[in-house]
């Protein structure tokens, strides 16, 4: 097809959305270990994680062989308020940087959370409220998640209760207010609410907070309080497996005009947009049905897979939560308060991590400068403010672009735009007035965070 029928935005037809998730793991021949009980180190069965998470989702999160999950159709009538999201030809970014690479990007940030968050937490808030309950309790980091999760609630009639990172609860009182519009109660973590977020404050005074704090404050309170469970926005396997719908996507509006990407990039915290994005394309790799080079892009005040080790850890900082195998920082790591708020969890989910261990995809770790500066480029030139999450991914698609354009090479690369920067201003802010550091933790600083990894045999 010529290139010059390639439109800037590629829509599906509603038709053509997704009916079912991709679930990679049916695909993976080396599948991602089993969550195992904090106490005992044994495989958690479905009864053991009954009292935190919803039944269905506890049945996705284990299931290691179904490859595609049928979608609700309470689920596809709410993604079609905002779906299918439009795949994107890069066109000025590739004339701005003179390169013969093609850049496309999928836009998640077409809806009110402003980022893909809502499609995990809409699936979420459907099975709680089937199950029957009254409520759900979150963290969230830089807030998208725990916005979508309160859209989510309140178009359920479910309570929300939100422990969010304090850092970014000081930096970010809009995207705490929209939480509130949508009827959430949103707490900063750590709080003198829980037991763990009071010893946490006691032994870190003033500390501005981690995702692996607030996951333990909000499965305290779902496991102490009746009719509630506890959901997250990133990290299990379910939340991936949700995500597809983007890869999912993708692919069918690549496919549709006979697009191939060589580079499939992605923002990494928890996993959940990374997985999301690279799935169907990593199962197409798995399967030897094709070939593609997929990066994750860190944080270098949060290097998870570059800097981590690969191994059982505990998924909150107050070792309550069942262990994961997967590259981790420890999870006593607080990572400084840096302005990429979702970005901040100490490990990375086992899927990804088995991946990565297994040499199928490469990780790279970036400063934050760096990131914004991509991220000032892009929205200069494409006319959309990202993510500082996003901006990961567009500051090494830029790159790869640049090495395109010194060897000459057409390649074509793909990354994941998952949301808008607008409630991100202070963080831009402080980029603009030149107040932005490139913090590194040191090896000594990690190895310390490592030390409280349990022993498993």
């Amino acid at each position: 097809m010529s290139e010059k029928t390639i439109p800037y935005k590629i829509y599906l037809e509603e038709s053509e959305m997704p009916t079912a998730w991709y679930n990679l793991r049916a695909d993976m021949k080396n599948k991602p270990a089993p969550l195992l009980d904090p106490n005992t180190h044994k495989p958690m069965t479905a009864d053991d994680l009954a009292g935190v998470f919803c039944e269905e989702l506890i049945r996705q999160e284990l299931d290691d062989t179904t490859a595609y999950i049928e979608i609700p159709e309470e689920i596809r009538s709410f993604y079609k308020m905002y779906r299918p999201a439009p795949l994107v030809r890069a066109y000025c970014l590739e004339e701005y940087l003179q390169t013969p690479a093609k850049i496309y990007y999928k836009f998640e940030g077409n809806n009110t959370s402003g980022s893909h968050k809502l499609n995990s937490a809409i699936a979420q808030a459907y099975y709680a409220k089937k199950q029957g309950l009254k409520g759900v309790t979150t963290e969230t980091g830089a807030g998208q998640w725990g916005t979508a999760l309160s859209m989510a609630c309140s178009y359920f009639g479910l309570d929300c209760k939100v422990f969010m990172v304090k850092g970014s609860y000081e930096q970010k009182p809009h995207r705490r207010e929209v939480m509130r519009v949508y009827g959430a109660s949103v707490t900063p973590s750590p709080s003198t609410e829980t037991a763990v977020g009071r010893k946490i404050l006691a032994e870190f005074p003033g500390t501005s907070g981690s995702l692996g704090c607030a996951i333990s404050e909000a499965v305290e309170k779902a496991v102490s309080t009746e009719g509630y469970r506890y959901v997250l926005g990133s990290v299990l396997n379910q939340v991936l497996l949700h995500q597809s719908v983007i890869g999912l996507e993708s692919k069918a509006a690549m496919d549709k005009y006979g697009i191939k990407p060589d580079i499939i990039i992605g923002c990494a915290g928890g996993g959940s947009n990374l997985g999301g994005l690279i799935s169907p394309f990593m199962g197409e790799k798995l399967r030897g049905e094709a070939d593609y080079r997929f990066i994750a892009v860190e944080p270098s005040s949060c290097p998870s897979l570059t800097r981590g080790v690969f191994g059982y850890d505990y998924c909150d900082t107050g070792m309550i939560c069942p262990l994961s195998k997967m590259y981790t920082l420890g999870s006593g790591f607080i990572p400084a308060a840096h302005h990429a708020g979702g970005l901040r969890y100490h490990g990375m989910n086992s899927v990804l991590s088995q991946l990565y261990a297994d040499g199928l995809m490469e990780a790279v770790s970036v400063p934050q400068t760096a990131v914004f500066a991509a991220a000032e480029q892009f929205a200069r030139v494409e006319g959309t403010l990202p993510a500082p999450e996003s901006s990961h991914a567009i500051r090494v698609a830029i790159d790869e672009a640049l090495k395109c354009k010194e060897t000459g090479e057409e390649k074509t690369i793909l990354f994941g735009l998952t949301g808008t920067g607008y409630f991100d201003m202070y963080a831009y802010e402080k980029f603009h007035n030149g107040q932005m550091d490139d913090y590194t933790p040191s090896d000594e600083e990690l190895e310390k965070a490592r030390a409280s990894m349990p022993v498993v045999e």
